[in-house]
């Protein structure tokens, strides 16, 4: 017991240091990680057409053994902020390391974003996000609806499509981080 509360103690810290980096405002790091999306070739056809989407400048995961990650985000519709949102994750298997990145979900439609803003919404661990740059991995997939959107760019980026009506992109921001986990994102919403 006491070997796992030391990991547990050492995985918060280390994901504590991740999400303390020095940043600029909340609204430029908002700003700053939708431009970087906006900036993304494979992201151009979702940003012109999707109902809203939620973005997530920072999201700290770490692990040993067991591992977690935790984001703040806020969720925008036609445009216009919404609400706010938070992200956890919790992985358990082979896992080493921490990192950064940044995520964005699209949704195609007003159901997708209705499942989204219903208060409470997870993500299963059976299919992984499009990352636009190289080394960004994060894993997605709608628990009961799973299904995948492929993982890391190139050709897999070109197929990006909505998935039960969300499709879910990472930038990597820095760390490294070696896993083969099962792993589930989590997030709330409050309405602004």
């Amino acid at each position: 017991m006491k070997a796992l509360s030391n990991t547990l103690f050492a995985l918060f810290a280390l994901l504590s240091s991740l999400l303390l980096i020095p940043t600029a405002s909340a609204n430029d790091n908002y700003s700053n990680a939708i431009a970087t999306f906006k900036q993304a070739s494979e992201t151009h056809k979702f940003f012109d057409s999707a109902y809203g989407y939620a973005i997530f400048p920072t999201v700290g995961k770490g692990g040993l053994g067991i591992g977690a990650a935790y984001g703040k985000g806020r969720v925008y519709r036609g445009g216009v902020y919404t609400g706010d949102s938070s992200m956890t994750q919790v992985s358990i298997g082979f896992q080493i390391g921490g990192q950064a990145y940044s995520e964005i979900i699209f949704f195609k439609d007003a159901q997708a974003y209705r499942d989204f803003t219903s208060g409470s919404f997870e993500f299963g661990a059976q299919a992984s996000a499009v990352a636009i740059n190289a080394g960004a991995n994060a894993q997605a997939g709608t628990t009961g609806n799973s299904a995948g959107a492929g993982q890391s760019g190139g050709s897999q980026a070109a197929k990006a499509a909505y998935i039960n009506g969300m499709a879910v992109f990472t930038a990597a921001k820095g760390g490294l981080m070696v896993e083969a986990a099962l792993a589930g994102q989590s997030f709330t919403f409050e309405a602004q």
